[in-house]
């Protein structure tokens, strides 16, 4: 019998390894899958390298995980906003590195890691420091840039429900990168506020399917997101 459920984000983070690439999903905190982030930080693990659409808000969830010391990279599309201070001071003192990739090509390379696609070009950053070094080419009179694959030992995303196969809804924007990810991701922990009896979740509505997800944790429901602002009914 299939059974992904696991008792907690501890023991279902307890194989995250030093070194390994981590993408986590969200958008701000939108989608954020916060108590995973308190896990692998509980974990110990160095030498991360972190995959997510910006660098940290104040100094929770992501920021504080970044505050620890422990993530070596961080890929990511919007390193710099009003609170984003961790991450400035990290990146100015030198104790992180930083790849800028623009927030499309980001996604198109998650997606392509997880449909097998070997790269794509884009004109997106052509002329740009974005394209030093990178294979360019004219197609139909424009330029190109070619970005390849970002693909993750480890996907940590969070989703309204699931059940005990790993498939996977998500509540509105929440969604964001959570798909993609567990597509490109060798293992795919989950979050979810709710766990359902196999069968109850709409095939029609299921988004991720379990065979992308391996293991999943069920999470207590919070009147308010990670950075302090209350969720929308």
């Amino acid at each position: 019998m299939i059974v992904k459920l696991f008792p907690d984000a501890e023991a279902a983070l307890a194989a995250v390894k030093d070194g390994a690439t981590v993408m986590i999903g969200g958008f701000g905190g939108a989608g954020q899958p916060a108590e995973l982030i308190a896990a692998l930080i509980a974990h110990g693990a160095r030498g991360l390298t972190v995959v997510n659409n910006n660098a940290g808000n104040g100094d929770t969830a992501l920021a504080a995980l970044l505050k620890t010391g422990r993530v070596r990279k961080i890929i990511c599309s919007f390193p710099r906003q009003v609170d984003s201070q961790v991450f400035d001071g990290l990146y100015r003192a030198g104790r992180i590195e930083l790849e800028l990739v623009p927030q499309g090509n980001l996604a198109e390379r998650i997606r392509a890691a997880g449909a097998g696609i070997g790269g794509f070009f884009t004109p997106t950053g052509y002329g740009t420091e974005l394209a030093k070094g990178k294979e360019t080419r004219e197609i139909d009179g424009r330029m190109y840039v070619f970005e390849t694959p970002l693909h993750a030992d480890v996907a940590l995303i969070k989703a309204e429900a699931g059940d005990r196969w790993g498939n996977l809804v998500y509540r509105k924007t929440a969604r964001n990168f959570g798909p993609i990810m567990a597509m490109a991701a060798k293992t795919t922990i989950a979050s979810v506020h709710d766990v359902l009896p196999l069968g109850a979740l709409d095939p029609e509505s299921i988004v991720t399917p379990g065979i992308f997800v391996q293991r999943v944790v069920k999470v207590p429901r919070s009147a308010t997101g990670p950075a302090g602002f209350r969720q929308a009914a």
